[in-house]
């Protein structure tokens, strides 16, 4: 009876006293987030309740399991198995504790300010230091278990003694590897490019949606993802349209007859851009900025305060400016000239011009 008895009260205790403990500091947490709502470290840091379960369980265990006395010829081996256990589960805790300090500050500070740039900037290193910190701890956890086994640690000053030859070779093998790397921290704290930035790369328009030590994504307007190596935003050339503030100015070209009503459209484009929910009210305005013997150019310039609203309030003013004209002033639309060709004397037949009733122009 005692052999029965005894592993049910030292795993049972274990078991109950973990419960007991992640169920106070479960309702503690809980308190403290809603005695303060404002600060959302109390609420994250309860995602952690699972780990710390199984920190505290693998302890209790690995530090009294002798004292059960159950499959004795195999205590090194579960002995080891609860360490290794026992690391990773610190591990793990260690990740969430700091995902959660992470997050909270960055809620803070997104809270405090109203600088979208600024905000994003913030979003996108605290992002990068969390990846950074998690594969820290599991680089760690890994050594430290490796180190629990004797044949790992006989091997330790072989592996430190080659580590000049081998940190060479690892250089040149994972040059590229190394390479992004260094670029991935270098745009998280050089602001070059960060994370909601709207930006064009290799002609393709979207918005940068995750960042990484390696690589980048970029979610297109059509819901594309393009993938690339940090290292290209450090080595060439590419466009954020972000940096520096959201705002836009847009333009529309008209390639009009030179007989449009140029004041008209000035007042239409205002009316549509007054209508218009997307603009931002700071600036508009239409001039002919060119001519050819058969058109002028006309641009509409507009203004938005993003890129989305930007596609919005151009695709509007071109779409309700051509239906405008075509419906008061279709003479304004652009005329192509034509002619009745002339037959060569070798048909036997000379020049015939066009009859009087037929027109020498056609709208094209």
């Amino acid at each position: 009876m005692e052999n029965v008895l005894r592993p049910l009260i030292v795993i049972g205790a274990a078991l109950v006293l973990t419960l007991a403990v992640g169920w106070l500091v479960d309702t503690a947490l809980s308190r403290a987030d809603a005695r303060q709502p404002q600060r959302p470290l109390w609420g994250l840091l309860r995602r952690c309740r699972l780990p710390l379960q199984l920190v505290l369980c693998t302890a209790l265990l690995r530090a009294s399991y002798e004292h059960a006395k159950v499959a004795l010829d195999h205590s090194a081996g579960i002995g080891r198995t609860l360490s290794l256990v026992l690391i990773g589960s610190v591990a793990w805790l260690a990740v969430r504790i700091s995902t959660a300090i992470v997050e909270a500050s960055y809620s803070r500070y997104a809270g405090t300010h109203r600088d979208p740039a600024r905000v994003r900037r913030v979003r996108t290193q605290v992002t990068l230091i969390q990846r950074v910190v998690a594969a820290v701890v599991g680089v760690v956890a890994a050594a430290a278990m490796l180190l629990t086994f004797p044949a790992m640690q006989a091997a330790g000053a072989s592996l430190l003694a080659s580590a000049g030859i081998l940190g060479i070779v690892a250089g040149i093998a994972a040059q590229s590897t190394l390479g992004n790397l260094f670029a991935g921290l270098q745009i998280a704290f050089g602001d070059m490019v960060r994370i909601g930035d709207t930006v064009v790369v290799d002609g393709e328009w979207g918005t940068v949606e995750e960042i990484t030590l390696t690589f980048l994504a970029v979610r297109t307007w059509d819901e594309r993802r393009i993938t690339m190596p940090v290292s290209y935003f450090t080595s060439k050339p590419f466009q954020n349209w972000s940096r520096g503030g959201s705002q836009m100015t847009g333009t529309v070209f008209f390639h009009l007859d030179h007989s449009a009503p140029v004041a008209a459209m000035r007042d239409k484009l205002h009316e549509i851009v007054r209508d218009c929910a997307a603009w931002d009210g700071r600036d508009w305005g239409l001039a002919v900025t060119d001519t050819t013997p058969n058109t002028i150019q006309v641009r509409a310039l507009v203004t938005a305060k993003d890129a989305d609203d930007i596609w919005t309030v151009r695709v509007t003013v071109r779409e309700q400016m051509v239906a405008w004209l075509t419906e008061h002033h279709p003479y304004a639309l652009p005329r192509v000239n034509t002619a009745w060709a002339e037959l060569s004397s070798a048909d036997g037949q000379g020049s015939r011009p066009a009859p009087p009733h037929v027109p020498r122009t056609g709208r094209g």
